[in-house]
């Protein structure tokens, strides 16, 4: 007995079928194959009807293993739309993004020379004369040269007191000992 609701094959509803794009990579699918309802994803539809078609033709069922790869191939279409969908859908989405992202940096920009033209209003600041051969950089000490050390030397030894200095000068001569070298 048919239901008193019977589906209609028209252009309306093959349309509105097509506007879930994005939802047909996860939608589970009956699929009325020949072998009975085949029931899963796209992709576990395609599997499992590329196997039906791989059995058929080991049994060497030609006309069967091309009705499955059929029915294989109107799945592998219906997933390759859905997913060139999702991938214009994410292009444009990426492409409003760098345009919204390109817009905020326009207007900071703008913000700035305001706030940067604004504060030069409020707060003149004379610039210094440049002299020639200036680069206006700033010194630092680190790129000022750094002086030079002289070395430590030896503290030079105490004169000898006066009475070892009147015995070597009497005539010791160069044997006699000095004093604390």
């Amino acid at each position: 007995m048919k239901s008193s609701r019977s589906r209609s094959r028209s252009k309306g509803n093959r349309n509105r079928s097509n506007n879930q794009g994005g939802n047909v990579v996860n939608r589970v699918f009956d699929s009325s194959g020949p072998e009975g309802k085949v029931r899963g994803t796209p992709q576990q539809i395609i599997e499992k009807y590329n196997q039906l078609a791989r059995d058929a033709q080991l049994s060497n069922d030609r006309v069967a293993a091309e009705n499955f790869q059929q029915h294989a191939e109107h799945y592998t279409r219906l997933l390759s739309e859905a997913q060139r969908e999702i991938d214009q859908r994410r292009e444009e989405q990426e492409r409003q993004n760098r345009e919204r992202q390109a817009e905020r940096d326009r207007e900071r920009a703008e913000r700035q020379e305001r706030e940067a033209a604004q504060a030069a209003e409020e707060h003149p600041i004379a610039p210094a004369p440049v002299q020639e051969g200036d680069s206006g950089l700033v010194e630092t000490p680190e790129s000022q040269p750094k002086p030079k050390r002289t070395p430590r030397r030896k503290p030079r030894p105490k004169p000898a007191p006066a009475a070892e200095a009147e015995t070597s000068s009497d005539g010791g001569g160069d044997d006699a000992p000095k004093a604390a070298e």
